[in-house]
């Protein structure tokens, strides 16, 4: 396993306490699922950072051993494996989408379909839990539209704030994506 999507959040909404917070938060569910070894990076865009540039060169494999992508450009192309079959958490669990209840499809990203910065859509570079936004993605690449937004798994749209009560009310749970940079 090189790629998981987050089993539980943080518990404060979109505050991760910065980049720092959020990759620990990845390698202790790691860790948990016997895949410690590696160092775990959070797929989460700041201010000083891009996602795509945090996350090692690939490929990435799931619980299951699906290749999700052979490299950062196939990641972020079409080509890449991210959907609800494939994007399961660090047991193999799968999140629900759209159509579940709850639904949490709304992935914390702060970025473009790149792997770039969507400035001012980060919660204060996931250190905030209050005013603000968060940009999304859907992992089960289903939307309210039929359009390539609703279908990204990195850059859908922005959440309804950044506290624990708003990140529900457009579909998500606080949830981030992992992947093992080495």
């Amino acid at each position: 396993m090189s790629f998981f999507i987050t089993s539980v959040g943080s518990g404060d909404g979109a505050n991760l306490a910065g980049l720092a917070g959020a990759d620990s938060h990845c390698q202790q569910l790691a860790e948990a699922a016997g895949a410690g070894a590696k160092t775990w990076r959070a797929y989460l865009s700041t201010g000083l950072e891009n996602a795509r540039d945090r996350i090692g060169s690939g490929p990435w494999y799931n619980a299951n051993g699906e290749l999700i992508a052979q490299d950062v450009d196939a990641l972020h192309s079409a080509a890449n494996n991210i959907n609800k079959q494939t994007g399961l958490t660090e047991s193999g669990a799968t999140v629900n989408g759209r159509g579940d209840d709850p639904n949490m499809h709304d992935i914390l990203t702060g970025s473009t379909p790149e792997g770039t910065v969507v400035a001012d859509m980060t919660c204060d570079d996931w250190t905030s839990n209050g005013e603000g936004a968060a940009f999304v993605g859907h992992h089960d690449r289903i939307g309210l539209r039929d359009d390539a937004p609703s279908k990204s798994w990195n850059a859908s749209h922005p959440s309804r704030g950044c506290g624990a009560a708003d990140l529900p009310k457009s579909g998500g749970n606080g949830l981030f994506y992992c992947f093992a940079a080495n």
